[in-house]
């Protein structure tokens, strides 16, 4: 009976540590999915918010350089308007009639095209688009992700992923030649997979185009997310810092930031 009861006592000594141990070793892994499914869920939610873009209007307001003016983007007949805002400083009342008057003359111009022309001016913006979207889906493409730690933005808890670059990794266009180049870091948020930041920055020099260009060190670009409407997040900021070499000996340094935001669904 001794030894029975000795035997007892042992298996509940191990439950109060066996356990607590697994279930620390589940909630560690439901912590932290394996990356290469948080980065295939992050593309999904991506690619959905692209295509979800042309559903709304919003504002958006460029720096660059010293240079800073905001416009209203409106969807007129399947491809956007952009109409100025302010330059610096808001618009007189005659500049501000001036250009309501442009954007109603472009969509009469528009409602008046031929299928041909309306099929080709919408061509002209998704072609646009589309590369866009490319480059954004190349950024997960491109590189190796590991998880860096998790973080508090707000109320929402996101993956903080590190970039580096994909061995053996191939540019599939122009656009794309310099992310070899560079190393970068993906806040993913927890509950919807979104993309919250993504920044990227050049390591080493790389070419553009042969020998035309050379991308240097010193060059960044970050990209912030956030939702828009039930199940759609937009970009709400862009900036690039670059700097280059031009024919290789030609510097060339630029900065720009933009910022979008009111975003209102398209008239239907």
């Amino acid at each position: 009976m001794k030894q029975q009861h000795r035997k007892v006592v042992e298996q509940a000594w191990r439950s109060l540590w066996v356990f607590p141990l697994i279930g620390a070793i589940v909630l560690a892994a439901q912590a932290h999915p394996d990356v290469k499914i948080i980065v295939e869920r992050s593309v999904a939610a991506n690619d959905k918010d692209f295509a979800a873009e042309p559903q709304f209007n919003f504002k958006e307001r460029d720096r660059v350089g010293k240079t800073v003016k905001t416009f209203q983007i409106t969807m007129i007949d399947g491809s956007p308007y952009q109409r100025l805002l302010s330059s610096g400083t808001p618009l007189s009342a005659e500049r501000e009639d001036s250009e309501l008057q442009k954007e109603r003359k472009a969509a009469a111009e528009r409602r008046a095209q031929t299928p041909e022309q309306r099929e080709t001016r919408i061509a002209d913006y998704t072609k646009q688009l589309r590369s866009d979207h490319e480059m954004m889906s190349q950024l997960s493409l491109g590189f190796e992700f590991e998880i860096a730690g998790t973080r508090k933005v707000g109320q929402r808890t996101v993956w903080i992923l590190t970039a580096t670059p994909k061995h053996g990794y191939r540019p599939p266009n122009l656009d794309c030649q310099v992310l070899p180049g560079m190393r970068g870091e993906m806040w993913i948020d927890q509950d919807t997979y979104e993309w919250v930041k993504v920044t990227a920055q050049v390591i080493r020099p790389v070419s553009i185009g042969g020998f035309l260009a050379e991308v240097e060190p010193g060059t960044r670009f970050e990209i912030e997310k956030a939702p828009v409407a039930p199940g759609i997040w937009q970009i709400t900021h862009f900036s690039m810092q670059s700097q280059a070499k031009v024919l290789h000996f030609i510097k060339h340094n630029s900065t720009e930031e933009d910022w979008y935001s009111d975003f209102q669904p398209t008239a239907r």
